[in-house]
């Protein structure tokens, strides 16, 4: 089974009532089913996350499985600066995680790992 991560567009105040009927859940002592999803109010917000480039990252990762952050912008011809931006900013929505490995010489790097095999984008009607 292939692990999905789901990209829902809600309009903010479907967000907001779905927060609020958590919260709720949560008060009344019912336990809240954490679901792997990121939410935004607008088609615009995930198409400024999932740009081409960030999109290139992510299927590099999981298609080539870098050793570092090195060796993956050496794969993607971009500056490892502008990588690494990326991957701080994709680690903070949960499509990138790291692990430390060993580099040459033993020395310790870090690898990025997508740990999804697909992305699902859902948009309310």
């Amino acid at each position: 089974m292939k692990k999905t991560l789901t990209i829902r567009i809600k309009t903010f105040d479907e967000a907001l009532e779905d927060f609020r009927r958590t919260y709720k859940a949560v008060q009344a002592g019912k336990s809240a089913v954490a679901e792997e999803a990121l939410y935004f109010t607008s088609i615009e917000g995930a198409r400024n996350l999932l740009t081409r480039s960030r999109l290139a990252l992510l299927h590099a990762i999981r298609r080539h499985r870098p050793r570092s952050i090195y060796q993956l912008a050496k794969l993607v011809g971009r500056n490892l600066k502008n990588v690494q931006t990326d991957l701080q900013l994709l680690e903070r929505y949960g499509l990138v995680r790291f692990q430390e490995a060993r580099g040459d010489g033993n020395r310790r790097v870090k690898a990025a790992r997508v740990p999804f095999e697909q992305i699902a984008v859902k948009i309310a009607l």
